[in-house]
């Protein structure tokens, strides 16, 4: 009797299972009057049952499942709960890290995966810049007024601000673009919306912030029924494995970083080959900027990571980014680079 066997590798275990049991050279047809022996029912039902396993959680895999990863360790979570990045799958979901052995779970319909998500006493302060948008009143107000007086420092406004990161991030459509410090999810809608990518992550670590993004497209059927997600997480901690994530946007946030550097590392970490990441913010000057202007400028703005471009490009190149591009309009800028 002949049997060929193929093996595959399914959640982490070996499963190995018969493609065929009887070569027709050898196998005869047994007599009505006889029963097959009831080692051949056991071994046949055995593979019957291994190949039907392995077509259910085929099936039932999806790429969706792996996207998070803890980050503490950055080890994939693993998920208990309906699969999928959808807002509806992920608020009914449990995450695990069975390495740290710390658990996640949905908030006020974001999934919280900050270092200090779960803990009792401890609260985490971060600096001026940052607890600023932790603020109900500004979270309500970003995009109420806030948002409209940047066009007075050069900002072009969000629609051609958009556009132009369209363009920047043409290499990577189809593929996963992470929204960080997305704020009230100003562009994260746009790019949902635009159905260029496979999935849309609105990220931030503002909570009042993203309960204004979910307010925003709670009604929005264009939204939430696509691949979009809500997260919490710290730009210097991102939850992704390495190399997961095909783009990166950044809108008027790097001035609110505590550390510029450490968050652009880990941006580049998590890019893929080919990743594209874009950014805009505030410049301490341009270079068009008069040299009177420029010391009190400088005074006012060192110790708030206004940078100017010089250093913006510094910091991305050292990083290990390449192709680095830049426009600039006063005090407005929108960079882009690679990972090679």
């Amino acid at each position: 009797m002949a049997t060929t066997f193929t093996s595959s590798y399914v959640c982490g275990i070996r499963f190995t299972s018969g493609c065929r049991l009887f070569s027709r050279d050898t196998y005869r047809r047994p007599s009505r009057l006889r029963s097959p022996p009831s080692s051949l029912i056991v071994r046949a039902s055995s593979a019957v049952a291994v190949e039907k396993l392995e077509l259910d959680i085929q099936q039932n895999a999806t790429v969706d499942t792996d996207i998070f990863s803890c980050p503490i360790c950055y080890e994939p979570l693993i998920r208990k709960g309906p699969s999928g990045l959808n807002l509806r799958a992920i608020y009914r979901s449990g995450f695990k890290c069975n390495t740290c052995n710390k658990t996640y779970s949905s908030k006020d319909n974001y999934l919280d995966l900050t270092l200090t998500a779960g803990l009792k006493e401890y609260k985490e302060v971060k600096p001026p810049g940052t607890e600023l948008f932790r603020s109900p009143l500004i979270s309500f107000l970003y995009e109420r007024g806030w948002r409209q007086n940047f066009d007075r420092s050069g900002f072009p406004g969000p629609d051609e601000e958009f556009e132009m990161a369209q363009r920047y991030f043409k290499p990577t459509e189809g593929g996963l673009l992470v929204d960080v410090s997305c704020g009230s999810g100003l562009f994260s809608r746009r790019f949902a919306k635009s159905k260029t990518y496979s999935g849309v992550i609105a990220l931030d670590f503002s909570e009042n912030m993203l309960r204004q993004c979910y307010d925003f497209i709670k009604s929005d059927i264009s939204i939430i029924n696509t691949n979009f997600a809500i997260v919490r997480a710290d730009v210097s901690r991102l939850p992704f494995a390495s190399g997961s994530v095909d783009a990166v946007h950044a809108g008027a946030a790097l001035h609110c970083w505590p550390s510029p550097s450490n968050a652009i590392a880990e941006i580049t970490r998590v890019l893929r080959s080919g990743g594209v990441f874009v950014g805009t913010t505030f410049l301490r000057y341009s270079p068009t900027t008069p040299w009177i202007i420029r010391p009190p400028r400088e005074a006012f703005f060192r110790n708030n990571s206004y940078l100017v471009a010089e250093e913006i490009e510094d910091v991305c190149t050292s990083c290990g980014l390449t192709n680095y591009k830049s426009d600039i309009r006063q005090s407005f800028i929108m960079f882009t680079a690679q990972k090679p």
